[in-house]
């Protein structure tokens, strides 16, 4: 193996873009959104196999290069896919039937993510974009965490170390909301709203909005009962916890405000021709409240964001798509979304 040096600071390093799950239409956005020009900068984490496999199943023609390293994409000639494949992959990933939950594709497309970090964690690779994972494959596979973000989480520490605090984002050119609860039950979601969760999420997206280049971004946080409680007739959340967090968030000087009824507040917030939006960035305190209306307005545009992270993660906002995988008519538009705002975002 040679021996490569990377220079972190270097606008030469590539994105390094995991295949997601071998079984789903990961692969098939990925040679799409290639043969497109829009990835000329990455470098695929995935199975060659798999990757000429869904070149095919899309009808293209385009090389697949395979390299060992995200350095050697520097040598590599325009116009191919790069790819390079982890240590422990399953060797029969490209005879796995689309469209089916599969064990050793959910740990093939974990074994991707563990690299792709650790090359990011290097300093080998400018951001990690995420092609679509499938939950049940990861599970069955034995991976110990529900999907992405609380595994980029967990590998962003290092052994040992104390996880740092992330949050979901899902933007478009219309809305950005961000997630104070994630993969729960809505049960758990609710039981699991804290004070001091609610505060490190402001934090977190202010930390955003600054680094999006806004001075001061305008968050409005949604509440988590009807009306945002009606003054304690439909709920307590907003009067115990909620509304605490904004006073102690707009304090350390954060331009929180809210609580906002959670079923008007997002319509305030979506920037739309000839209609500003009156604020930046939406809070919601759970997966649906949050994700419904950013996906309503379309995910082909969509990207999923991962705030918190020592290094920049996006992904598009769509699953795998089990039931069009392998007939190449999936559409690479959120993946390429995905890639536009990793570049963005990373320094």
């Amino acid at each position: 193996m040679p021996t490569h040096h990377t220079d972190a600071t270097a606008p030469t390093l590539p994105l390094l873009v995991t295949m997601g799950d071998a079984s789903g239409i990961g692969p098939e956005i990925i040679a799409k959104a290639v043969a497109a020009g829009e990835l000329a900068d990455a470098l695929v984490v995935g199975d060659p196999g798999v990757l000429r496999r869904a070149v095919a199943a899309c009808g293209l023609t385009l090389p697949v290069a395979v390299l060992e390293h995200p350095a050697d994409l520097a040598g590599c000639p325009p116009g191919v896919l790069a790819v390079c494949a982890p240590p422990g992959l399953d060797a029969d990933l490209a005879t796995l039937p689309f469209g089916a939950i599969d064990a050793r594709a959910g740990a093939a497309a974990a074994r991707c993510i563990e690299q792709a970090v650790a090359w990011a964690r290097a300093g080998a690779g400018r951001a990690i974009v995420t092609a679509p994972i499938h939950k049940e494959a990861l599970a069955s596979a034995g991976v110990p965490y529900p999907g992405h973000t609380e595994m980029l989480q967990a590998l962003a520490a290092g052994p040992g170390a104390p996880v740092p605090p992330v949050r979901m984002m899902l933007a478009n050119d219309e809305l950005r909301v961000v997630l104070v609860t994630i993969h729960l039950s809505l049960r758990r979601a609710i039981d699991a709203l804290s004070l001091q969760g609610i505060v490190d999420t402001l934090a977190i997206t202010h930390a955003a909005g600054l680094r999006f280049g806004l001075a001061a971004p305008r968050i409005a946080v949604a509440g988590l009962n009807p009306h945002a409680g009606e003054g304690g007739l439909f709920g307590s959340e907003e009067i115990e916890l909620i509304a605490p967090a904004i006073a102690q968030a707009r304090a350390a000087g954060i331009a929180a405000s809210g609580p906002f009824a959670p079923d008007t507040v997002f319509m305030r917030a979506r920037d739309a021709a000839g209609k500003p939006g009156e604020f930046d960035f939406v809070v919601a305190m759970t997966h649906d409240h949050g994700l419904i209306p950013v996906k309503y307005l379309g995910v082909e545009q969509g990207v999923n964001v991962t705030l918190g992270l020592p290094f920049v993660r996006t992904s598009p906002d769509h699953g795998t798509a089990f039931d069009i995988a392998g007939r190449g008519v999936a559409d690479p538009a959120s993946l390429v979304a995905a890639a536009r705002m990793a570049r963005r975002l990373a320094p």
